[in-house]
């Protein structure tokens, strides 16, 4: 296994560097130090051919001029807080609306813009990178001195291990995910419309028309969002629910999950033959199918569009902090905050 470091570009004065991480099997993870992005993952299919399965760019300006989150940490909070406000102990604060009236993803020039520190890890059975950095007390409107670090670790099963932690010395909300957009076919031959999902979730959480949850946990049992037992996604990006319809017909909805670290994310791609199991210990996953990919711009020779990829976000629930019936995502002084998620990429 091994490590490689290269220059991948500059912005603001600050060099971006690339990091490929290679397993004995050739599977390989590249990311960047800019928002932690992950470019791209080369994995195998049933034939043994190793292509990419993830939407990215091969630019830094790529990604700071077209990205919808292509790969990236986001932060402070994953998702949208509405309105931008929120209070802690009373205290009201009042975050930049970079999305309609919604706070979205941390806001703008948030974790996924920032370029972060990096340290390469290199053990016996696993290697990767120590993204790290610093959000200063006030950033985008959130208080706290907060340090975030982000660790991506690959071993030799074909696993991406991502872990998070974080500090801060007041107060304050902190809810990370990473955004990447997978798509298994390999170097998006097509779309994701005909990729299996299964999920172990019995409920998602109904949104309103601003993508903000209503606080109502809905059933999933015979409505287009039950994926307990696998289904191509289709079956639900096409159907005529309201809920569907309302997010740009498709999917971008949390669904809470039954059980943890035990195979409760499955996607497959029958034509490659490769399958990608995520297990966390979030509550949650928002499901996303790149309802509103759409822009003149090309990813990596292919022109934007929906269903290019989906987003399989661990994470905790959205707009928990103004949800009296949410865990909310506060993080207080003396404790961290510390999750992980893995990806398998296997083969059927």
């Amino acid at each position: 296994m091994k490590v490689v470091k290269e220059r991948f570009g500059e912005t603001n004065g600050e060099t971006v560097y690339s990091y490929e991480l290679q397993n004995d099997q050739g599977f390989k993870v590249n990311c960047i130090s800019l928002g932690c992005i992950i470019t791209s993952i080369s994995t195998p299919d049933k034939n043994g051919n190793l292509e990419n399965v993830v939407l990215g760019f091969d630019s830094v300006e790529e990604y700071l001029e077209h990205s919808p989150y292509f790969g990236s940490i986001v932060g402070r909070v994953a998702g949208r807080i509405n309105n931008g406000k929120f209070e802690l102990d009373g205290e009201p604060y009042s975050l930049p609306q970079n999305e309609k009236t919604n706070h979205l993803h941390g806001g703008p020039n948030a974790f996924d813009k920032r370029v972060w520190d990096a340290e390469i890890i290199e053990k016996e059975n696993e290697i990767g990178v120590k993204f790290s950095l610093l959000s200063n007390d006030g950033e985008n409107g959130y208080p706290g001195n907060v340090t975030v670090n982000a660790t991506y670790l690959v071993n030799n099963q074909n696993e991406l291990t991502i872990t998070y932690t974080a500090t801060t010395d007041k107060k304050t909300l902190i809810n990370l995910t990473n955004h990447t957009y997978f798509n298994l076919s390999g170097n998006v031959k097509k779309d994701i419309l005909s990729h299996k999902l299964k999920l172990k979730s019995d409920e998602y959480l109904e949104l309103n028309e601003l993508f903000i949850p209503t606080g109502e946990k809905v059933s999933v049992d015979k409505k287009p969002f039950d994926f307990v037992n696998k289904k191509e996604l289709k079956e639900a990006i096409l159907s005529n629910d309201d809920q569907i319809k309302k997010v740009g017909q498709g999917i971008d909805h949390p669904f809470i999950l039954n059980e943890n670290h035990n195979e409760e994310i499955v996607l497959e791609d029958e034509t490659s033959g490769r399958k990608l199991i995520i297990e966390t210990d979030e509550e949650s996953v928002v499901v996303y199918t790149s309802n509103m990919l759409e822009g003149d711009f090309q990813i990596r020779g292919v022109q934007a569009k929906k269903y290019l990829g989906i987003c399989l976000e661990t994470q905790g629930l959205p707009d928990s902090i103004n949800q009296p019936n949410f865990e909310p995502c506060i993080l207080d002084v003396g404790e961290e905050y510390n999750t992980t998620t893995k990806y398998k990429f296997t083969t059927n």
